[in-house]
């Protein structure tokens, strides 16, 4: 085989390469420190997410500020992070992982501004979106932590069966 067919040939092979596989292993190339931190950061925000839940509910805007506001500026990254180990985390995670990252940021800080701003309505639709990063992110990267996510994964009988029932 030419040199030219061996790159065709490479080329294809990493084009049909599903990306959540690749973000896995990249997780996965992480040091233990890193990745003991990232989960620190996942589960610190999932709690925050369901601590926004009775706030919204009650209407403590000012709780729900709170909570957004940590939630922008990350619980444990920054604050606990070394340069070397931020540098390590942006080299080996991928670029839509952590463009999907800052996206999540970004609507925490939204809603904290609305939370702020007492906008009830606006608070509902940035919960909702925070929701959806959530969801999205966790169908890219983490199927293996989330398998019900994994658009690959076949139906269960069970679960088709119950569908079609309602």
């Amino acid at each position: 085989m030419n040199q030219f067919n061996k790159t065709v040939v490479l080329i294809l092979a990493i084009a049909f390469i599903p990306f959540p596989a690749l973000a896995e292993s990249s997780v996965e190339d992480l040091s233990a420190e890193v990745r003991t931190l990232l989960k620190k950061e996942m589960a610190a925000l999932e709690k925050g997410m369901k601590l926004i839940i009775p706030a919204v509910i009650s209407g403590n805007m000012q709780d729900i500020e709170k909570i957004a506001g940590q939630m922008k500026n990350s619980y444990i990254l920054k604050q606990q992070m070394s340069k070397h180990q931020m540098h390590e985390l942006h080299q080996k995670l991928p670029h839509g992982f952590l463009k999907q990252d800052g996206e999540f940021h970004r609507l925490a800080g939204m809603l904290e501004h609305v939370a702020k701003e007492k906008n009830t309505e606006l608070v509902g639709f940035y919960y909702s979106k925070l929701v959806e990063s959530c969801v999205s992110c966790h169908s890219d990267y983490a199927t293996h932590r989330f398998p019900k996510l994994d658009s690959h994964q076949p139906e269960s009988s069970h679960e088709t069966e119950s569908s079609h029932e309602h």
